[in-house]
């Protein structure tokens, strides 16, 4: 495994080879996600773009759209001035993970290297005040259907499985051992960004949530 550098220049090991397909997948389902394979994910990605890995977090997103089979489409083949994949899964509103890359993705963008230190050191965040680093090589990126009006409301079946997800892949590189913050949300990440955002969604809510799933195994419902 790499050794990463913390930011009081000790080192400490990581899992932070990125999940082949078929691990990602078995992580996910293990989790109890609802998972829908679209099209050819296995294969489709950037990496002819830039480095995939070392990876050290998951980051969540909204779509800013409506409707599930357009949002993956687009999640999946990207716009005119930015190609997909734009995430690795999309989350629709009754739950159901649609993966749609695995590799580099154009999710996460320039955001703040002290940032990044802190989630690969998984203490609590600094105010992301710069953009001087590539988040597309180090983040697992899930984008959620919702409008991102902050009006748009969140289902419970849909933050249960943002969290679901999100820590199949921190039990998967044994993240969590040391703090919350393998799991950021967008707007910890780069400035000017608001998402995830609306009734129903909360990142520390979330991270939380992660926390005590890893408290368990991989098959654990909790109670209502």
């Amino acid at each position: 495994m790499p050794l990463c550098r913390t930011p009081d220049s000790s080192y400490k090991s990581y899992m932070a080879t990125p999940l082949s397909a078929d691990k990602l997948l078995k992580a996910l389902g293990d989790e109890g996600v609802d998972l829908v394979e679209h099209r050819s994910w296995r294969t489709n990605n950037r990496n002819k773009s830039g480095a995939w890995g070392p990876v050290h977090g998951v980051m969540i997103h909204h779509t800013a759209t409506s409707g599930t089979d357009s949002s993956v489409e687009l999640c999946y083949d990207g716009r005119s001035d930015l190609p997909g994949p734009l995430c690795h899964g999309v989350i629709a509103k009754d739950g159901t993970v649609h993966l749609v890359g695995h590799g580099r993705a154009n999710h996460a963008g320039k955001g703040d290297g002290d940032v990044l230190n802190a989630v690969i050191a998984e203490r609590s965040l600094p105010k992301d005040n710069a953009s001087d680093t590539d988040g597309n090589p180090h983040f697992y990126g899930f984008e959620c259907v919702n409008l991102g009006d902050g009006d748009d409301s969140w289902p419970k079946e849909q933050v249960e499985a943002i969290v679901r997800a999100s820590a199949a892949i921190c039990r998967a590189h044994g993240w969590g051992k040391d703090g919350d913050t393998s799991v950021i949300g967008h707007f910890e990440w780069q400035p000017g960004k608001v998402d995830p955002r609306g009734p129903g969604i909360s990142i520390k809510d979330v991270r939380k949530r992660v926390v005590d799933r890893l408290g368990h195994a991989a098959d654990w419902t909790p109670r209502p």
